[in-house]
């Protein structure tokens, strides 16, 4: 009889990516993966460590599982498990550990357990390895976007984040083994590949001069991929948009014109308390060059408010420098103290009532400016992936996104379907970040 797992993942799309892998090994392997319910054999969960609130979350999603079935293996893999092996070996909710560039031998982990019935941790010391964890995904729960990992690890060492002491070094993936990958996921019908990582900006920079690859070099490479029609990328940090970059991105029909540039904050001040490595005016003039080569492309970023000894006068700064780029979205965070980072142990650290308040009218700038970017497309003829059917106000939909990663619907017919790339010009807002189509191409 076929053993069950279920699995669970807290955190990004690396962590997405590599519990698919995991979930991929195990079935290959002949277990059955089932939802994560009471009445599994195994539970895996990929756990998260960006916040203090990540931990608790990954905490109790471990508690659950076995509360859910007390006889199960619960195995706690991922970046808390990577910063706080101390914790869970106290924790009895948790039979394995399984730490960061280990996932790959989940399989035979299991099996030993399984004769040996001893808790175990298996743990490296992950800022000492400069070996990549090769994993791959042959298909991906998002049935017509296909995110892969092609590096993982951090140099970067920013003051509030504990992601390099997680996920160690930036260790890139060979191109082959990426390219091997883009080809099987098209081969069966993928159509849109994002290349994701830890620091996907530091692509390549550990291969040595005779192997030299760059995250522009592997982008041209998988552009000559047939069948793939579409690349995105996950989060750039704003130093490798150069002339060069945005230039060549340009020169490739299939680069999606979607670009997320981390931002942080605006105000020089908190920058440099941040550890970032750039400043507002060279954050500035790479939008500047994404806009002269793309367009209007979507810039989207990240902004964290209510850092360390940010005064209302640094707030203000960054408030008004987000206003001015345009932004079509901008993901805000209210700072989250993370034990064991320089933040962490910083003076001036505001109250929770303060962050909200900066949250609050970040926010309402975003939704301004998000309804603005939607605005602007309106009239336009726009490409459209369709990705699921969906029913808004009685009626049946396709919707997808554009190639600027804007929602689109469209009007459900038997000429087209999930996974059809469609030329659709969008008349109005259906919905509040749904743009609605009428005129429709099949391309």
């Amino acid at each position: 009889m076929k053993k069950k797992v279920a699995l669970h993942n807290l955190g990004c799309k690396v962590n997405s990516y590599e519990l698919e892998a995991m979930q991929q090994l195990l079935e290959q392997a002949g277990y059955e993966i089932v939802p994560f319910e009471p009445g599994a054999d195994v539970y895996v969960i990929n756990t998260c460590t960006v916040t203090n609130i990540a931990d608790r979350k990954s905490r109790q999603m471990l508690h659950k599982a076995k509360k859910m079935n007390p006889d199960a293996v619960v195995v706690a893999t991922g970046c808390y498990v990577q910063t706080d092996e101390g914790k869970l070996e106290k924790d009895e909710a948790v039979d394995l550990v399984l730490g960061n560039n280990q996932k790959k031998n989940i399989v035979e982990v299991l099996t030993d357990f399984e004769k040996e019935h001893q808790r175990q941790a298996h743990i490296i010391k992950i800022n000492q390895t400069k070996e990549y964890e090769e994993l791959e995904i042959s298909r991906t729960a998002e049935h017509v976007r296909a995110y892969i990992k092609v590096q993982d690890g951090c140099n970067q060492f920013c003051t509030y984040c504990i992601i390099p002491y997680a996920r160690g070094r930036v260790r890139s993936r060979e191109k082959e083994n990426i390219l091997n990958e883009v080809h099987k996921l098209a081969k069966v019908g993928y159509k849109e590949v994002v290349l994701t990582g830890i620091h996907l900006s530091s692509y390549g920079v550990d291969f040595p001069e005779d192997n030299k690859e760059t995250l522009l070099s592997l982008i041209q490479a998988v552009n000559e991929v047939e069948g793939i029609q579409r690349i995105r990328l996950g989060s750039l940090e704003p130093g490798i948009v150069t002339e060069e970059f945005a230039k060549e991105l340009s020169s490739m029909p299939k680069v999606c014109p979607h670009f997320h540039l981390s931002l942080q904050s605006g105000c020089d001040t908190t920058l440099e308390r941040m550890n970032r490595r750039y400043r507002s005016a060279e954050y500035k003039a790479r939008c500047e060059l994404l806009r002269k080569y793309f367009g209007n492309p979507a810039l989207t970023t990240d902004v964290i408010v209510g850092f360390p000894m940010e005064t209302e006068e640094d707030f203000q700064a960054s408030y008004d420098f987000v206003k001015d780029i345009h932004f079509y979205e901008t993901h805000i965070f209210k700072y989250s103290r993370r034990h064991g980072t320089k933040a962490a142990a910083m003076s001036g650290q505001l109250t929770e009532a303060e962050k909200a308040v900066r949250s609050d009218k970040m926010l309402e700038l975003h939704q301004k400016r998000a309804a603005e970017y939607e605005t602007s497309l309106l009239g336009k003829t726009l490409e459209v992936l369709l990705e699921e059917e969906v029913e808004i106000d009685g009626k049946a939909y396709y919707l997808g996104h554009s190639r600027e990663y804007v929602k689109v619907a469209v009007l459900k017919t038997e000429e087209y379907g999930v996974n059809d790339i469609l030329a659709v010009k969008v008349e109005e807002a259906l919905q509040p970040h749904i743009l609605q189509g009428e005129e429709v191409q099949v391309l």
